[in-house]
């Protein structure tokens, strides 16, 4: 008896078996294939099927994403203020500055200032003065015989004369004298033709594009010839 059940036993998994693997198919004993395309033809609407994005998990928020320089808050950015040149001109005597505060009258206010220093004397070697216009002639002749150049002194009091030579010292005007005598002038002698006076200094402290062209326009034209120049 139990020899008839391990045979039941042994042919059904034999025919299990060959079941499972088609070899009955031709019989139309097989399982139902899952291979394609029955498997596509087992689908139902695949064109409705969307792929969406999953939420992140809360432990995987995105990370931020980095603001580029060009898109950064546009906030003005303050520049210091450019300070202007310095510039001097000078000196200026009495009736000179007179006509700078004048015309620098039309700048800005705290623009400018005028201070006060001193105007050097000037000596001179001198011949004269003169008796008469005659006289004067002669020794005009003699200098030029000598090869000495010479011209009036700016100074009426010692009209007529001739100044041969100026200095801004006594002592720079005696070696003058000196050199002169060496020549054969003979009646020349040192004088001052002018004392020290005071004088004025004009002085711009800060000049930017705007300030130097309202100098130009009004104040240039009373500097008496000074030349403006960076303050020493």
């Amino acid at each position: 008896m139990l020899r008839f059940f391990v045979l039941v036993l042994l042919l059904a998994n034999a025919g299990y078996y060959a079941w499972s693997q088609g070899l009955v198919r031709e019989w139309g004993l097989a399982p139902a294939s899952q291979a394609e395309p029955q498997r596509l033809e087992q689908q139902i609407q695949p064109e409705a099927l969307r792929v969406g994005r999953g939420k992140n998990p809360p432990s995987q928020a995105p990370a931020p994403t980095a603001v580029p320089a060009s898109a950064a808050a546009s906030e003005p950015v303050a520049t210091a203020p450019v300070a202007g040149d310095c510039l001097q001109a000078g000196v200026f005597d009495e009736e000179q500055a007179a006509a700078v505060r004048r015309a620098a009258a039309a700048l800005p206010q705290d623009s400018w200032s005028l201070q006060s220093t001193t105007i050097a004397g000037r000596w001179m070697v001198y011949m004269g003065r003169f008796a008469d216009a005659e006289m004067l002639a002669k020794k005009r002749a003699e200098l030029r015989e000598l090869g000495v150049p010479f011209d009036r002194p700016n100074n009426p009091a010692l009209e007529p004369g001739l100044a041969l030579g100026r200095f801004s010292t006594e002592e720079a005007a005696q070696r003058g004298l000196g050199n002169l005598a060496a020549k054969g002038v003979r009646t020349a002698r040192v004088v001052q033709e002018r004392p020290d006076a005071p004088g004025y200094q004009l002085r711009l402290p800060a000049v930017n594009d705007a300030l130097r062209a309202q100098v130009d326009r009004t104040l240039l034209p009373a500097l008496a010839g000074k030349a403006l120049r960076p303050c020493a």
